[in-house]
């Protein structure tokens, strides 16, 4: 799939040549998971895996959208009033991009429809962004052709807010901040407080090391339940402790705001895993700046205690990828993601992949799990125009 196959779909869809093609990945998370709406540290590096949207403005108040990526997709446009958007108004996939054009117009921007046609090799359910993907392309396509002229990390904030309010899952600011960011051959430590950057970088191959995602196929959904327990749980920790967010919590100071807690066993639990995913997040920074990439796989591996033990989102098919790889050789392993499914990611020496991948796919079968999805990943662009 590419910028013209997307292109010649659109005209054939609406019967005139898009006015041009975006594109803005998906992303895997190397470390800093459900520290993002705690105003703390995440570091993800984009994907290869991609949307691609062809878009052209229209004048008439009307959103059209179609995705190559939704079953009987071939034929069904939908279409959209622009003054009818509204949150909990629309719950098929096309919120996404629905709600972005939402955002645009509630912050003001007069954004007047567009047409538009998707397609995506993000997998979905996968903890690796789909969903942003689908904002991010949509909010950078109508940002140029509307000439919005809004800086990159304000699109994302546009984004996330589509999720949160219009779609109704209660996301943090790293997916689309990732999706639209990102630089190839780096990693992004993002300080999700301030928003502030910094591109780190991480060239596995070149020190003879990969970082492959294996893909569980246990689908996902942010907007359910649990992830919104989990979030409405470290608030309340925040409000216990009397400050502003989690991030506010000193490593060196967790055991006695612990103690301040006292009884509250499931805040006990969110609040560590956050303040020591944070200091892990540090701590994978300084390696990499030193250049010791190696020793990032421990502290990866305890990324992944903390979310099975202390957060709880883990899974059996993510345990069994992470002791699998582990107990193979792996220099770490951890799930990425929002959990209860999705991915795990596992890093190894470039030479250990293949018997890594087939040792990882017979545990799968010997379990009778679906059979697992494993690809390198390689830091690729963040969002950007094809044409």
């Amino acid at each position: 799939m590419g910028a013209q196959q997307v292109a010649e779909r659109f005209a054939e869809l609406y019967g005139a040549e898009p006015e041009g093609v975006w594109a803005a990945p998906g992303r895997v998370n190397l470390i800093g998971e459900h520290t993002d709406y705690n105003d703390g540290f995440v570091m993800p590096f984009a994907l290869p895996h991609q949307a691609i949207a062809a878009v052209s403005r229209r004048t008439d108040g009307v959103l059209r959208l179609h995705s190559a990526d939704i079953e009987g997709g071939a034929a069904r446009i939908t279409e959209l009033r622009l003054d009818a958007l509204a949150p909990e108004s629309d719950r098929e996939w096309t919120a996404y991009p629905a709600g972005v054009v939402w955002a645009l117009r509630e912050a003001g921007h007069a954004i007047t429809g567009a047409d538009i046609h998707l397609a995506s090799t993000v997998p979905t359910g996968a903890g690796l962004s789909s969903s942003a993907a689908l904002e991010v392309v949509v909010a950078l396509a109508l940002n140029d052709l509307y000439d919005l002229g809004l800086q990159r990390w304000k699109l994302a904030r546009l984004c996330q807010r589509a999720e949160n309010v219009y779609v109704g899952a209660p996301t943090g600011i790293m997916d689309q901040t990732a999706s639209a960011c990102c630089e190839p051959g780096h990693a992004l430590f993002l300080d999700t407080r301030d928003l502030s950057q910094q591109q780190i970088p991480f060239d596995l191959a070149a020190e003879g090391l990969r970082l492959l995602v294996v893909d569980t196929q246990v689908k996902h959904a942010h907007s359910g339940g649990e992830y919104g327990k989990r979030r409405a749980g470290c608030e309340k920790g925040a409000a216990l402790l009397g400050v502003d967010a989690l991030r506010d919590i000193p490593y060196d100071g967790l055991d006695a705001a612990l103690a301040r807690l006292g009884d509250e066993e499931e805040v006990v639990r969110l609040v560590r895993h956050v303040v020591t995913e944070d200091a892990r997040v540090e701590r994978t920074v300084a390696l990499l700046r030193a250049g010791d990439t190696r020793a990032i796989g421990p502290v990866l591996t305890e990324g992944h205690a903390s979310l099975r033990d202390d957060f709880r989102i883990s899974c059996p098919e993510l345990d069994l990828v992470v002791d699998t790889a582990l107990a193979h050789g792996a220099l770490g392993a951890r799930m990425t993601g929002g959990g209860f499914g999705g991915s795990a990611v596992v890093l190894t020496e470039a030479t250990e992949v293949d018997t890594l991948t087939k040792t990882i796919e017979e545990a799968f079968a010997a379990a009778a799990f679906k059979a697992p999805r494993v690809f390198e990943a390689v830091p690729a662009a963040g969002a950007r125009r094809l044409s």
